[in-house]
């Protein structure tokens, strides 16, 4: 966390979000580029294998953490990746205190797992609308139907 320390002392806007980001598709990448325009820094924190599974169910992920850890990693609108094992991101959200934590609009602004404490140390919480067309829920349903 040392370099979250020296971005802050630089007074250096930091952003924050999460999530499985399996199948990377165009909604993903819309909401990290949002989200990058919301600060300095952008750190995106990943589900590991084990925390999408408990999450999402058995046969998720279809990418594993690894290979999801860099792709995401190369994305011109992320700084920093960083996986967490537990169910929620409340853990590293507490240790890194974002200056705007920000999640998709599909999570209502009781939901957001961090609030309090991000704006208890004075930042604030966005929602980012989602792009309808895309979910990867949906790509592996179409995938899924394809025939064999």
């Amino acid at each position: 966390m040392s370099r979250v320390a020296e971005a802050k002392a630089a007074q250096r806007r930091i952003v924050f979000t999460n999530g499985c980001y399996d199948l990377l598709h165009p909604g993903h990448i819309r909401l990290l580029e949002s989200a990058r325009e919301l600060g300095d820094i952008l750190i995106l924190a990943l589900n590991t294998d084990r925390s999408v599974r408990g999450n999402k169910g058995a046969n998720r992920p279809i990418i594993n953490e690894a290979e999801r850890a860099e792709v995401a990693a190369a994305l011109a609108a992320v700084d920093y990746v960083v996986l967490f094992d537990e169910p929620t991101p409340r853990e590293i959200i507490t240790r890194v205190l974002p200056d705007v934590l920000v999640k998709g609009s599909d999570w209502g602004p009781n939901e957001v797992v961090g609030r309090e404490e991000v704006e208890a140390a004075g930042g604030r919480v966005v929602s980012i609308p989602l792009e309808p067309r895309y979910s990867t829920s949906a790509i592996i349903e179409r995938i899924q139907k394809i025939p064999t």
